[in-house]
């Protein structure tokens, strides 16, 4: 194994290199061939005998080159033998597509990313494209209008909810007023509330009592309906049913600090209690 990895080669004595002479021989002629390794660029079926070749798959190839362009692409033939049955398989390349054109012997296999309708818009005219591109746009320009439709729409129906929110509120804090409530006051708060009215009520009406007697009389004040000094000394002896005036006044109210309820927190926590019937 070592030998053929030397550098260097054995020359006999005799060896003479003018003895070597370099021919050259005509070109052959036609297009100039080559050998080369390459894969299958897509998966095809030949024809002469149903045996399927998958994409990727190795094979020793004749690359041509024809005499064929694409604007200043060259365009190369590739020509290789079934596995099977070595029939003769043609392809070359597409720098139109940036694909591979297969010509004889197979049959390219269907790949769903490559729409039938593809090959029509190839084959068409600069007018029709520029048609077929106008009427994208127009379809284009359609559908924004739509989806601006749509959201005007969807943005008329929230301004609708909200205002029919906020109708709802007023209805309803209208129906609270007129019912007592206060509009966002709690029952705790209306309840306290009551009590204090309640309690203003009584001292006002203990108050009243003080100076009305038993008959219903009001007592009168100083310099009230031209009483005097004496009128007054007279009135303040004077007596009803065997008793004094003063004998017959209710005692004096007392006004004693009432303590403060306690506000109820247990709606902070999220527990409604009912309000007590009594």
């Amino acid at each position: 194994m070592s030998e053929r990895k030397v550098l260097t080669k054995y020359y006999p004595p005799d060896f003479d290199p003018s003895k070597i002479a370099r021919t050259r021989g005509p070109k052959a002629p036609g297009p100039k061939v080559q050998t080369v390794r390459l894969m299958a660029p897509f998966s095809m079926k030949c024809i002469t005998c149903g045996e399927y070749i998958y994409k990727g798959r190795k094979f020793n190839a004749r690359k041509e080159t024809t005499d064929e362009k694409y604007f200043s692409i060259a365009i190369y033939r590739f020509y290789i033998r079934c596995t099977r049955c070595s029939g003769e398989i043609t392809f070359k390349t597409d720098p139109k597509n940036m694909d591979y054109e297969c010509e004889k012997g197979a049959k390219r296999n269907f790949e769903v990313w490559r729409d039938s309708s593809k090959e029509g818009q190839d084959k068409e005219s600069e007018e029709e494209r520029l048609e077929r591109l106008e009427r994208e746009e127009e379809e284009r320009g359609a559908m924004e209008e739509l989806e601006l439709k749509v959201v005007d729409a969807k943005r008329e129906m929230e301004i609708a909810d909200a205002l029919d929110e906020i109708r709802t509120r007023n209805a309803r804090n209208e129906r609270s007023a007129k019912e007592g409530t206060r509009a966002g006051e709690s029952e705790e708060d209306r309840l306290v509330r009551l009590e204090r009215e309640r309690v203003e009520k009584e001292i006002e009406e203990q108050a009243r009592r003080a100076f009305v007697t038993e008959t219903g009389e009001r007592v009168r004040r100083i310099g009230e309906d031209g009483v005097d000094g004496e009128g007054l000394e007279n009135v303040g002896i004077a007596s009803i049913g065997g008793n004094t005036v003063g004998e017959m006044l209710p005692p004096p109210p007392t006004f004693k600090r009432m303590p403060k309820k306690k506000r109820d927190l247990s709606a902070a926590l999220g527990i409604k209690k009912k309000p007590a019937l009594v």
